[in-house]
């Protein structure tokens, strides 16, 4: 099964029409049999947010969530990291607030997305050990954004430990050189999942870090051949696994969606069960 859809559902113009406004949930589950939110990652969201987003959307949607910022370790960066048990707690809540979610089959998988400091070493593999205690249960999905889990001998490794903790290796596609970003390495390590995160390949963007330089590192198009190219990579994939989930963050030209539609066009598939279009927003 190959399923695709967006980084939030709010800034997609191309779905309705290009209206100047937020785009609605129950509209882009119109189109997107799944979306990430990034809402968790700032603070965990109370159990009433949830099941208003599950009230917007078709019993088979699915949900892609960030795990929050303490439980990615990204606290360790800001000078002021959590306590033990603040962490623990952290987890606990999370889980908690997902439940709706694992009870209808809602929750695809939860991203962690980890910080550039999040290295290889010692202490960062017996941490992924911990989440898979943590999270036993849970579908769970890791990002890596430092190159030290790459490389020639070293993937492997990397590799076979996440297939033993039931983790999926997301599938990144960014800006690489030898000095950022990680490598585009198509493998799979769940038989359940293998998810791409389609970032863009905007170099500038990705590596000049002043001004507002959020808004421009995804300021990015592909081009029809880049998708025949992912394409390949989608239908190798799904040999591997039983789904593969390809989500575009490539939006700070509001060019997600295009490339999502087009794609979806190429592979020639369509998506049952979604949300009711609504013909009148058009």
């Amino acid at each position: 099964m190959i399923t695709i859809g967006l980084t939030t559902f709010s800034e997609h113009p191309a779905l309705i029409g290009h209206a100047k406004r937020k785009v609605r949930l129950s509209e882009y589950s119109a189109h997107f049999p799944v979306v990430e939110l990034d809402t968790p990652f700032y603070a965990v969201p109370k159990v009433t947010v949830i099941q208003h987003w599950q009230q917007q959307v078709s019993d088979n949607f699915q949900f892609i969530l960030k795990a929050n910022r303490v439980m990615t370790m990204h606290d360790q960066g800001s000078g002021d990291p959590v306590s033990t048990e603040e962490r623990l707690a952290i987890f606990k809540d999370y889980k908690r607030t997902v439940t709706p979610l694992m009870k209808a089959g809602q929750l695809k998988t939860i991203l962690f997305q980890f910080p550039p400091y999040f290295s290889r070493r010692v202490e960062t593999i017996e941490y992924l050990r911990r989440i898979s205690r943590l999270m036993a249960g849970y579908p769970v999905s890791v990002e890596f954004r430092n190159p030290s889990w790459y490389g020639q001998g070293i993937l492997n490794d990397v590799s076979g430990y996440l297939k033993e903790l039931g983790f999926d290796l997301v599938v990144v596609d960014e800006p690489h050189t030898t000095n950022m970003g990680v490598p585009f390495e198509p493998v799979v390590t769940s038989d359940q999942l293998c998810m791409l995160r389609l970032h863009g390949r905007n170099v500038k963007g990705w590596t000049d870090t002043t001004g507002d330089w959020r808004s421009k590192r995804t300021l990015y198009r592909y081009s029809t051949k880049e998708l025949m190219q992912l394409k390949e990579v989608v239908l190798s994939l799904q040999k591997r696994t039983k789904e593969v989930c390809v989500i575009f963050n490539n939006n700070a030209g509001r060019d997600a969606a295009d490339n999502a539609l087009e794609l979806q066009k190429l592979l020639g598939i369509s998506f049952d069960g979604l949300s009711p279009l609504q013909m009148d927003l058009f």
